[in-house]
């Protein structure tokens, strides 16, 4: 269990961070930058939460606390006897993947075949699910960037990946199972 006594320690205040292992690190770092638009897509999901019927704001909390474990795992580089350890680090699994892909595909059998591209809006919680899938995306790309630096957890790119996939359905289905999506029409405003 974690307990926090003191929310401000002091020991950023050179612009280094502490990772999960101990070692300081930059906070310009790309793990820091990894992680913490990880938080950041954790923090846009409670705001999503806020228009979530109580099925989806479910799924949402489940969501969130895998964005914790997937902190929790960015934080921590990958080490070569970590799995032999006493203690090893949490790290992202694919069961928590796969359980997205099932709810994928669950909330994919209600919605109509894309015929354009989505822009972001609709309903608000369509938008905030948008606002989501674009910060996980970025998450994303950051995580990939800092894997071809550093040994991860190839399974931590895999779920951001397959989550702003989920946030783009999930998107769809809040607004009316696709009705209500607002669909690119290319050049439209063209002179």
């Amino acid at each position: 269990m974690v307990v926090l006594n003191r929310i401000y320690t002091r020991t950023g205040d050179s612009g280094s961070t502490a990772l999960g292992d101990g070692q300081r690190v930059s906070k310009t770092s790309l793990r820091v930058g990894a992680y913490g638009t990880v938080d950041e897509t954790n923090a846009a999901v409670g705001l999503a939460r806020m228009h979530a019927s109580e099925e989806l704001d479910s799924a949402l909390t489940r969501i969130q606390n895998d964005l914790f474990d997937l902190g929790a795992d960015l934080c921590r580089p990958v080490s070569e006897n970590e799995a032999s350890s006493g203690n090893p680090p949490l790290r992202i699994c694919p069961d928590q993947t796969r359980r997205l892909e099932h709810e994928i595909d669950a909330m994919n059998e209600r919605l109509a075949p894309l015929r354009s591209f989505v822009l972001p809006g609709g309903t608000p919680l369509a938008a905030c699910l948008h606002h989501c899938r674009t910060v996980a995306r970025r998450a994303e790309r950051l995580t990939i960037a800092l894997s071809e630096n550093e040994t991860i957890n190839p399974d931590s790119a895999k779920y951001l990946n397959r989550l702003s996939d989920w946030f783009f359905v999930a998107a769809r289905t809040a607004n009316e199972c696709g009705k209500d999506d607002v669909l690119w029409v290319p050049g439209a405003n063209r002179t």
